[in-house]
């Protein structure tokens, strides 16, 4: 239970990546807050389930992460907190001169601003309780390009910035600042995904998977949420505690290529 007495904060966490960041932090004693925008019986419920499983305390809290004001409230209806792992995005596909100007922009807020205003917020407690940990998770996109994704790809390389320049700020003082760039996960999200890609290549699961999902990463597997969960916990533990100020790839070699 190496985070037990620490509080984290884990945005964009109802499902996916963050919910398996968060059920990893729990699973090592953390006290976990989620956060999603939406503010259903569901999302509290999943929360309370988290902290009877894992014998933490554990809540929901709702925020607009595409306002600065709403992200730093988090923080504070949090009360501050240990580790806070930026994890909310969205995403949209569409060539330069034809992206909505409105989907750049709320890109661009939820996927780095958002990162911005809740590391700022959480800093002073982290600052006063001499340790913290803020884990950005930014993405292979972070550190390579494809076509039709420049909003995602300009906030992506913004994290992993951001992430740089507040491990420079925090040197010395207990807190880093890492950010993980996970290559294809395999999420909800993504697993929905499937089957339309079948019927659009004539091809069966394994093999979209492989050759059209799978394509730029050399090892043709997803990661998996919990592997993404791993990777936060080891940056949260003490082996790590010189480790500041850097980018770690969970994305089965593609920046390697």
């Amino acid at each position: 239970m190496i985070l037990k007495g620490k509080t984290a904060i884990v945005t964009g966490s109802n499902s996916g990546i963050g919910l398996g960041v968060a059920e990893e932090l729990a699973r090592a004693g953390a006290d976990i807050v989620l956060n999603s925008f939406t503010d259903r019986p569901e999302d509290h419920a999943l929360a309370a389930r988290i902290g009877s499983n894992f014998g933490i305390k554990a809540r929901y809290i709702a925020a607009d992460m595409s306002r600065g004001d709403a992200c730093r409230a988090l923080v504070e209806r949090a009360g501050g907190c240990d580790i806070l792992v930026n994890n909310a995005g969205i995403q949209f596909v569409a060539p330069v001169d034809e992206f909505p100007a409105e989907k750049w922009d709320q890109i661009i807020a939820i996927n780095l601003s958002s990162a911005f205003h809740t590391s700022a917020a959480a800093l002073p407690f982290m600052r006063q309780r001499g340790w913290g940990r803020i884990v950005n998770i930014a993405s292979a996109h972070g550190l390579t390009a494809s076509p039709f994704k420049s909003a995602y790809i300009a906030a992506k390389h913004g994290v992993v910035g951001l992430s740089k320049t507040v491990a420079l700020e925090t040197a010395g003082q207990g807190i880093t600042c890492n950010a993980i760039c996970p290559g294809y996960v395999l999420t909800p999200l993504v697993e929905a995904q499937i089957p339309d890609q079948m019927k659009v290549h004539n091809m069966d699961r394994e093999t979209v998977i492989r050759e059209v999902m799978l394509q730029r990463q050399p090892s043709r597997q997803f990661a998996t949420t919990e592997q993404i969960g791993g990777t936060t916990l080891f940056l949260c533990s003490p082996a790590a505690d010189q480790i500041t100020g850097t980018t770690i790839s969970v994305d089965g070699g593609w920046t390697a290529l």
